[in-house]
């Protein structure tokens, strides 16, 4: 790591909309106008008659990432609740909580409505949905506040793993059960503590952007890289990924620069020095979507309309190039209904006293103008917004 951060909390804060990737645009649903997605209310329970289980029509991929403390991840397609075991929660008059450090972002949005629907088929009442805003000391007023309401669950991303990691605790002692989000605080123990963590499949949609990439410049050429410029597992597992794959898959193209990014901002600054300095570099990698929104306008700018440029997270923006077929060819997509539809399950796999895995993951999902709209759908839940479903059908 070349620049230091001066503390976790600052690290965090300043990059937790890489967690809750999906870029900053709103998906026509999301309240873009305020800056801050309107989380949409839980629909009906439906009855359930089989087993409860995420969309297992995704694809059947090996999960490739890693856990937080190295933890070899189980898929989230086999996690299930039977017709019995559902009745059984049911029977439990439970509640949950849900602690989100920053809900007003896409990939928030649909967590929670895959959290609230889940739950809703449970029969288990969310009492409170809370928003740090990315504040760590907000998030523990937050938590306080929710054990105020006894709840039996606790669903959460915390904003620092440091300065949160007392509250979690607390939470833990007076039997909640914990599901978290991507990461967890410091301290805690699966099984002790917390229930698991659920994530997407990081690295497996880093290896998904270099296959995007391979096939965009004919396997062959000069490419670059923009990397995340901090000790994040995340996004160093996107990175590490995308260029393990060129390299043992794609002998003929040569990462010949990498440039790292200290936040989303600095990304048509690195991309315009790369540009500058290599002039034929036929492709760019970067490390998520609001970085490859400054890509692509760096691009631009330098006239290279024949640049192919992959990333991670799928944004209104960058969705709205690839269905355009722009410079952006494609990315690898996270999953957040699904993994809400995870995490709920995995609530109730604890309240039922079944095992639970300390690190689960959704599949990685490739996108490409080919699948767009199939895929905003599978990611959100929703149809694309019109401006992207009529780009696509040009």
């Amino acid at each position: 790591m070349k620049k230091a951060l001066s503390t976790l909390s600052v690290l965090t804060l300043a990059f937790s909309l890489v967690l809750a990737g999906c870029g900053t645009g709103g998906n026509g649903n999301a309240g873009e106008a305020s800056g801050k997605a309107e989380t949409p209310a839980a629909a009906p329970a439906k009855e359930q008659t089989g087993p409860l289980t995420i969309n297992q029509s995704l694809p059947n991929k090996e999960i490739l990432s890693k856990g937080p403390n190295g933890e070899n991840a189980v898929s989230a397609k086999t996690l299930q609740l039977t017709p019995e075991e559902l009745a059984k929660i049911k029977q439990g008059n439970y509640k949950a909580a849900l602690a989100m450090h920053y809900a007003g972002n896409d990939w928030s949005t649909a967590q929670i409505k895959g959290l609230k629907e889940t739950f809703a088929k449970m029969g288990i009442e969310v009492i409170a949905t809370t928003d740090a805003n990315f504040k760590s000391e907000k998030q523990v007023s937050d938590i306080e506040t929710i054990l105020s309401k006894k709840p039996n669950i606790i669903v959460s991303i915390p904003v620092d793993p440091v300065s949160t990691a007392a509250a979690y605790k607390k939470a833990a002692a007076e039997g909640v059960k914990l599901v978290f989000m991507d990461n967890k605080p410091n301290g805690l123990e699966h099984g002790k503590d917390y229930v698991s963590v659920v994530s997407a499949d990081n690295y497996g949609n880093g290896v998904e952007a270099a296959h995007v990439m391979a096939k965009a410049i004919g396997e062959q050429g000069d490419i670059g890289v923009i990397f995340h410029d901090a000790d994040f597992f995340v996004t160093k597992q996107r990175t590490d990924a995308f260029e393990k794959t060129i390299k043992e898959n794609y002998p003929n193209i040569k990462i010949v620069e990498r440039g790292g990014i200290a936040g989303p901002n600095d990304g048509e600054k690195v991309a315009s020095a790369m540009l500058t300095k290599h002039p034929n570099l036929k492709g760019i990698f970067v490390v998520w979507d609001v970085p490859a929104e400054g890509a692509l306008a760096a691009a631009r700018s330098a006239g290279r309309n024949d640049l192919a440029i992959t990333t991670i997270d799928l944004g209104t923006n960058v969705a709205l190039d690839i269905a355009q077929g722009g410079m952006i060819k494609g990315l690898g997509a996270q999953l957040p209904y699904d993994q809400g539809v995870a995490e709920a399950i995995l609530a109730a796999y604890a309240l039922l006293g079944k095992e639970t895995p300390p690190y689960v993951a959704v599949p990685a999902l490739q996108v490409t103008k080919e699948n767009i709209l199939d895929s905003w759908k599978t990611v959100y839940q929703v149809d694309a917004p019109n401006t992207i479903q009529n780009a696509a059908k040009k």
